[in-house]
């Protein structure tokens, strides 16, 4: 496997995982990692899903509690792999300035910006779909996260760029395709680059009915066609089963795309790895 660190990880200090982090730390010592970074959620005014006993809490992280693990952790195993400390931060036009707060408030290694909602909803739950077109939707939640990138700086790669897209093939009949909003991704892109940040290959679509790395593979390969370097790969585990999953295909899609590294960080820094 040439890719050696996978960096989009949860645990149980995630709202939407039960796996405690040794779990998950001995599954990637077991598959042969070098490196693990955990990314756990932290989501503020997260909308309330009364149906999916979600509410506004369900995605505030407790990050003092789970920095504590996170070191426990990193000494047991020190001998066998590198633990690493980050952090997914979900953007809302509402919340920007409590991010920045948060991610200056701690020495993060890495951190993931992410848009899990449009125009107030999660994709995920199946009403998102029922009650909307999906153009539009497609078109709206690539409205917002320009608007996201135009104003805020304080992550290092942009995770699973059409998250949105994972659920849409399944729930609406209705597959995307970049070539449909280049526009809007093309100016998402630029602005990510111009910016000196990154994207990450998200792996979890290979495993669900997507079948395909969030983002798609013609945005990875636009993104390297404007200049972007800069990229991690991601199984955005929340089992020990999923960890570092479809990586050996990932180094593959990420070679046909003309990438010839991926990358770790430290400190918030990046270090370049061939594939």
């Amino acid at each position: 496997m040439s890719i050696q660190s996978d960096f989009h990880l949860h645990s149980s200090f995630s709202g939407d995982c039960h796996v405690p982090m040794e779990q998950m730390i001995l599954s990637g010592i077991e598959k042969g990692l070098k490196s693990m970074c955990f990314t756990e959620h932290n989501d503020f005014d997260f909308p309330d899903v009364p149906d999916e006993n979600v509410n506004t809490d369900t995605f505030l992280l407790s990050v003092d509690s789970y920095l504590y693990e996170l070191l426990r952790l990193r000494d047991k195993y020190a001998d066998q792999i590198k633990i690493l400390f980050g952090i997914e931060i979900g953007l809302q036009k509402s919340c920007m300035k409590k991010n920045i707060i948060l991610s200056k408030s701690y020495d993060f290694d890495f951190i993931i910006a992410s848009s899990h909602l449009c125009m107030g909803t999660d994709p995920y739950y199946p009403s998102f779909f029922e009650n909307n077109e999906v153009s539009a939707c497609y078109r709206a939640y690539f409205e917002e996260m320009t608007e996201y990138v135009k104003s805020y700086i304080g992550y290092d790669v942009y995770g699973h760029l059409d998250y949105i897209a994972r659920y849409a093939p399944a729930k609406s009949g209705s597959p995307f395709s970049y070539f449909d909003y280049s526009d809007l991704i093309d100016d998402i892109l630029i602005h990510i680059i111009e910016n000196e940040k990154g994207i990450e290959c998200n792996t979890s679509g290979l495993r669900k009915a997507l079948n395909a790395t969030n983002p798609s593979i013609d945005i990875l390969k636009r993104y390297k066609e404007l200049g972007g370097e800069i990229i991690t790969v991601g199984s955005d585990a929340h089992f020990p089963e999923h960890v570092a999953s479809d990586f050996d295909k990932a180094s593959e899609i990420l070679q046909s795309c003309g990438f010839e590294y991926y990358c770790t960080f430290m400190g918030r820094q990046p270090s370049f790895h061939k594939l």
